[in-house]
């Protein structure tokens, strides 16, 4: 086990300061489950990033204490619900960026490589993401009446796996719409997302307002596994990952995503994802390196606890799911833990 540092007791955000230089941010609020997720992405940070000069945040709510492994992270600790009900704290990041250049990263994902040319590619934008512009059909509602509510003549849509801001007025200003935009959410029929008025269409609204459209994605930054759904390869050591979506007939292809095969540099394990085998996998090889176990061991061990027993199941699910569901009907889907 690790040696733990002192949790410490929830304060009011102090006066902040917007340093030069880059920052990565995470939010770790409500529950445990984030606060674990956002370790994981802090230690594969670490593997890639530790002595880039770039500063790594987890903001959280939580008096949950961290790794001793994560010295170098910055803690930021808020009062329970400061920052709203789940999805809303995403539209304050405004208020939370530490850096003249920030980059937010949801605590649900893994960091496969150096992150300066992402910030590269960001640079001189005050709000960013990537996507695509859209101007009609569903999208977290009717994007027709989302764009005319909003006024304007298309959308970015996107994933909020990933968000990058430079602190100023425009962000501020952006950050600000969106905040009003969230009061009618019900009242313009948005969908909600587990229950939670979901971040993505009121940015994505916020941010067409200020003129700002979504990056391309002519090269894969970020990829969500409910777009993506098959997974080739995850190695954070070896800095590879490799999904896909596949053609029609495989179950796992999405009718709204290109067919293609990307190689993401912050793979989004959205959903149930991170209890996926190929998570589970890193977290642990992960653990055992930064408590002092080789990686070359780290990795037979999680071969044989994890990868085995994980493709056995699988295999076994996808030969006997139509019996299954012969003899006993379709299953009720699992809640997961992050509701």
């Amino acid at each position: 086990m690790n040696e733990l540092n002192s949790p410490g007791t929830p304060v009011a955000a102090p006066e902040r300061t917007v340093s030069a230089g880059r920052a990565v941010i995470t939010l770790a609020t409500t529950k445990s489950v984030y606060l674990r997720m956002a370790i994981n992405l802090a230690r594969s940070f670490n593997v890639w990033n530790r002595d880039s000069g770039i500063a790594f945040h987890i903001i959280t709510d939580l008096d949950d204490p961290m790794p001793a492994d994560l010295a170098n992270v910055k803690l930021l600790r808020l009062p329970v619900g400061a920052l709203g009900v789940a999805f809303s704290a995403k539209l304050h990041l405004d208020e939370l960026a530490p850096a003249a250049q920030t980059l937010f990263i949801d605590s649900d994902c893994l960091v496969m490589g150096p992150l300066n040319p992402v910030f590269d590619r960001f640079a001189g934008r005050a709000v960013a993401i990537q996507g695509e512009q859209i101007s009609d059909g569903l999208w977290c509602g009717d994007v027709v009446e989302m764009c005319r509510h909003s006024g304007v003549a298309s959308l970015p849509k996107f994933n909020g796996g990933i968000y990058y801001l430079e602190p100023g007025p425009k962000a501020t200003a952006v950050y600000a719409d969106a905040r009003e935009l969230e009061t009618h959410y019900d009242e313009w029929k948005l969908v909600r997302l587990r229950g939670h008025a979901n971040e993505e269409p009121i940015m994505s609204m916020a941010m067409a307002r200020a003129g700002l459209d979504a990056l391309p994605e002519d090269d894969i930054i970020m990829a969500p596994f409910n777009y993506y759904q098959e997974i080739h390869r995850l190695d954070v050591f070896g800095g590879s990952c490799i999904v896909s979506n596949p053609p029609p007939p495989s179950p796992n292809h999405r009718a709204t995503v290109p067919v293609r095969v990307v190689h993401p540099l912050i793979p989004h394990f959205v959903n149930d994802y991170t209890d996926h085998w190929r998570y589970r996998a890193e977290v642990l090889k992960m653990r055992q390196v930064v408590e002092g176990t080789p990686l070359w061991l780290s990795k037979i061990v999680a071969f044989f606890t994890i990868v085995v027993p994980g493709v056995a199941k699988n295999v076994a699910k996808e030969k006997l799911r139509p019996l299954y569901r012969k003899l006993f009907g379709v299953r009720r889907i699992r809640l997961t833990e992050r509701v």
